[in-house]
């Protein structure tokens, strides 16, 4: 059926995309991915062949800024320790010292302020939070007065100032281990770093000794890698770590909302039209 395919969906980076499918897939026009992140596409290759990509900015957007304010506050009030020892059937009463921090009025830190994290900005807001951002390019002034953010240019301003450092950018080779010992050490020890782009924009290692040692307070991540981890990594050891499985986008409405931004895409493509949210090659 090879000659017959002209457009590929894909879910959770399936099918993979390499030269030999491409090759047996002659008449293709169109590969429409189910979320923003492209990093596990070569795209220079797929334009090679012709072929058309696009993604789904739009419907994730509001659902992955959800997730990491939720990432946040468990984390603030250590909710999934709290949790267990909550259930836990030896429990008698519970100590008066189980402290979080508060958030209100707590400085966060947004690295990456595209559609995603500006609507983190505009949630950090609502929690009354002081916001911090480091940007490739300075938002609009009007749009930084309208979630009351200031403008890091480097780095590391942001990251010796922030409560909380929440990662919102595309893996590239630019992003690959941006956050390493260097960048932990330069955070405060009371802070806590939260990530929900992707696994490799952290030093694992680096932040494994981090949460061991106590150069940070804490830790988020909504992704790792690999996905999962080994079970016998040590970040799964650790009591000041929550990990979920790549939560950003999974609720029942934004998983609609994707397929219906990807066959607006697809039924585009087809059409010989522009596509809404084509992604280009760098």
């Amino acid at each position: 059926v090879g000659k017959k395919v002209q457009a590929i969906y894909l879910w959770w980076h399936k099918p993979v995309i390499d030269k030999e499918l491409l090759q047996s897939l002659p008449n293709l026009k169109v590969i429409a991915n189910s979320g923003v992140g492209m990093d596990h596409l070569d795209l220079k290759l797929i334009a090679s062949f012709g072929v058309k990509m696009a993604n789904a900015p739009h419907a994730v957007s509001s659902t992955t800024a959800d997730t990491g304010m939720a990432l946040l506050l468990a984390s603030a009030r250590r909710l999934v320790e709290v949790h267990n020892i909550s259930i836990s059937p030896s429990v008698e009463y519970y100590e008066a010292d189980i402290l979080g921090v508060k958030v209100a009025g707590a400085t966060l830190g947004i690295i990456g302020m595209g559609r995603i994290g500006y609507k983190i900005a505009l949630r950090a807001k609502a929690f009354e939070m002081n916001i911090l951002y480091h940007n490739r390019t300075r938002r609009k002034v009007q749009e930084e007065q309208a979630v009351g953010a200031t403008y890091c240019k480097k780095i590391d301003s942001l990251l010796q100032q922030a409560d909380f450092v929440m990662l919102v950018v595309t893996l590239t080779p630019q992003t690959h281990k941006l956050i390493g010992k260097r960048e932990l050490e330069l955070m405060k020890p009371t802070a806590t770093l939260i990530n929900i782009s992707r696994g490799a924009v952290v030093d694992q290692e680096a932040l494994v000794a981090a949460l061991q040692t106590g150069v940070i307070r804490a830790a988020a991540l909504d992704v790792t890698s690999p996905e999962p981890l080994p079970r016998d990594h040590p970040l799964l050891k650790l009591k000041n770590i929550i990990i979920t499985p790549h939560l950003g986008i999974k609720t029942d409405k934004a998983t609609y909302m994707i397929t219906e931004e990807a066959v607006e895409n697809i039924l585009a493509a087809l059409s010989g039209l522009p596509l809404p949210s084509e992604v280009l090659p760098s």
